[in-house]
């Protein structure tokens, strides 16, 4: 049976004002332009609540104030028994122990909520809970910055931009502008939404605005240098770069040299978050002994971003060498779960200009099938599916960050079309999970919006989950935030296996597999394209975690890499999606300089699909593609 959901004690107050009548007093009360006021907490949390539960930098509620005392005190990067390199060429590194977080690596920009309960004499905790409170200490933080620089309260929301700047925390002129420009962007369209918890809040276009930046000089911010960084220039980007380095006796660290995409197509960008803080983080990347490396850090507090190595090299990010030779790897700043429950608005607009910048650039389908979370990665050969890694998770909302991209997560296909994509409304789905709190591992998370939806064996609420034999391979599924073993999530397309009712079954991992799909509040919508199933005559086909050549293109100088078939089953009669061929090659780099680096192509075809949780290859020569 499901387990029953516990409402978490700090969620926000229920007999708070009404969510717009708060931005209107609070405003008036502290001198705010109200339209100011609703485009800064637009971009941190987009008006939500978020139950009370503190975001990725310890930010709570919807004006994101910043409390120290919510850190978790540890970085967890490397946590898990995957080998970020994935790639038996090289024996994996042991991982070092993970540093300390110590209250002096906090900046003072993430610890407004003191300053505001200075100003407001509210107490923490109602900051923390109590939407009301939380957005006048949001209102009080706007005209304190305001008078700090001398600007006036001043109804006109041009003269607001210095104070705007400095609530984005950040220490980069250019990182606090991309916040201003993005908040003056917002109030300049306007903006509607219905929030996490029902409330609708209207922020009506003013179309007029132009903001003096003449304020943002005052504040007197850190000038970063770009240094040729990979980014568009409409976001703050600086170059921070990773350490590249000999390290005796025969090891290096802790990229691979590369010249992509000359000598290799990028096909992937990998989605991660750090299971960590921003400082730390980026502090881990230019260390040569860590055992793992990724090209983009990205902060959540203002949506600030770190190049830290160039596109056209390798990064050991992704726990699968065939994946991370194709892919960029951009690392988010905070935690699946602990101590967080959510990611920012100004760190998901930055990180979608990035995504899409990046995709334009190497010809990267802007689809889910392509723009993979670190989840979706499979693992390389049987005996490495049960440690990979499980970020983003599932509170990560993938329909909003596509939107973001320029590429909404449309319905193709009517009613009876025989695939489909994942995708429940993020605001109201809230699966049951346990797992959120490290200290209480076992007691259940708040009910909190996710992208996600559980796959059972039979059309009913009470059914076991579904098993993975690759994640558990004598147990079945867990319910826990970090177990994806019978989830589903949004923007995944698979093959429809039969509907009854209200459920709707699709195959995987070799399953027939239900999930709650009904019309009036559909979990998922049509989405026809192409799809596999075995040849006739075949009752089963391998499938793989990589697509590798077959043994006859190595050269005798490079040992054959084999292509070992993953513990799962693919048999007659089921059908999974296929998003595209998948290039047959090797990357071997086990050097230093790099000048014997070489890419073994093969002319084995192979395809990508859609075949659990992650995606997975089979060989063309197995299957036959038909339309669905």
């Amino acid at each position: 049976m499901l387990p029953l959901l516990n409402l978490p004690a700090a969620a926000m107050a229920e007999d708070s004002p009404d969510r717009q009548q708060a931005f209107t007093a609070a405003a008036k009360e502290y001198q705010v332009p109200e339209s100011v006021l609703l485009g800064v907490s637009y971009l941190e949390s987009r008006w939500d609540s978020h139950a009370g539960q503190p975001s990725n930098d310890a930010g709570f509620g919807p004006m994101h104030l910043t409390d120290a005392a919510a850190y978790t005190g540890s970085n967890h990067h490397a946590e898990g028994e995957e080998d970020s390199r994935g790639d038996e060429s090289r024996p994996p590194r042991a991982v070092p122990r993970n540093p300390e977080v110590t209250p002096e690596q906090i900046p003072a920009s993430l610890k407004t909520m003191e300053k505001a309960a200075e100003l407001t004499g509210e107490s923490h905790e109602r900051l923390r809970s109590d939407v009301a409170a939380n957005i006048r200490g949001g209102a009080a933080l706007l005209a304190d910055y305001q008078k700090s620089i001398g600007a006036p309260l001043s109804s006109d929301p041009a003269e607001w931009y210095g104070a705007v700047a400095r609530y984005s925390g950040a220490q980069e002129a250019e990182a606090a502008k991309a916040f201003a420009d993005e908040v003056y962007a917002t109030i300049k369209s306007g903006a509607e939404r219905v929030t996490d918890d029902g409330q609708r809040v209207n922020l009506p276009a003013v179309p007029s605005v132009e903001a003096l930046e003449k304020w943002l000089e005052k504040l007197k911010l850190r000038v970063t240098r770009r240094d040729g960084v990979e980014c568009p220039a409409s976001i703050s980007c600086e170059w921070i770069p990773a350490a590249y380095q000999e390290l005796p006796p025969d090891d290096y660290g802790h990229y691979d040299l590369s010249n992509r995409p000359i000598n290799q197509k990028i096909d992937y960008i990998i989605i991660h978050d750090m299971e960590g803080y921003w400082g730390p983080s980026v502090g881990l990347n230019q260390d040569p002994t860590w055992p793992g490396s990724w090209h983009y850090s990205l902060r959540s507090k203002d949506g600030h971003i770190a190049q830290q190595i160039k596109t056209k090299d390798v990064g050991w990010q992704a726990g699968n060498w065939y994946i991370n030779a194709k892919s960029i790897g951009l690392e988010h700043e905070g935690f699946l779960a602990e101590g967080s429950t959510w990611y920012t608005e100004a760190m998901y607009r930055t990180s979608a200009k990035l995504v899409r910048y990046l995709a334009l650039r190497n010809g990267v389908p802007l689809d889910r099938a392509h723009i993979l979370g670190h989840d979706n990665v499979p693992g390389t050969i049987p005996g490495t599916v049960r440690g990979m890694h499980e970020d983003p998770g599932p509170f990560w909302d993938w329909a909003h960050y596509f939107e973001l991209m320029g590429a909404p997560l449309h319905q193709f296909g009517g009613p009876r079309s025989g695939s489909i994509m994942i995708k429940p409304d993020f605001a109201t789905n809230k699966p049951y999970f346990y797992g959120c709190d490290r200290k209480n591992p076992s007691a259940d998370c708040p009910p909190l919006p996710a992208s996600t939806v559980w796959l059972r064996t039979e059309p009913r609420a009470d059914a076991p989950l579904i098993k993975d034999i690759g994640k558990h391979p004598t147990g079945g599924s867990l319910y826990s935030v970090y177990d994806h073993s019978a989830r589903a999530t949004t923007g995944q397309r698979f093959a429809v296996a039969e509907r009854q009712g209200d459920w709707t079954a699709i195959w995987y991992l070799g399953q027939k597999s239900w999930f709650h799909n009904p019309a009036s509040a559909p979990t998922a919508i049509p989405s026809m394209g192409l799809t596999i199933t075995p040849k006739a005559g075949k009752a089963t086909i391998p499938v793989y975690g990589r697509a590798y050549p077959e043994q006859a293109a190595y050269p005798a100088t490079i040992p054959y890499q084999p292509v070992t078939p993953l513990q799962y089953t693919l048999s007659a009669g089921e059908k999974y999606t296929l998003a595209g061929p998948a290039a047959a090659e090797y990357y071997r780099a086990t050097t230093f300089d790099g000048s014997d680096h070489t890419v073994v192509r093969g002319t084995t075809k192979y395809y990508e699909i859609q075949f659990g949780h992650r995606v997975m290859f089979v060989n063309a020569d197995d299957v036959t593609i038909s339309w669905s």
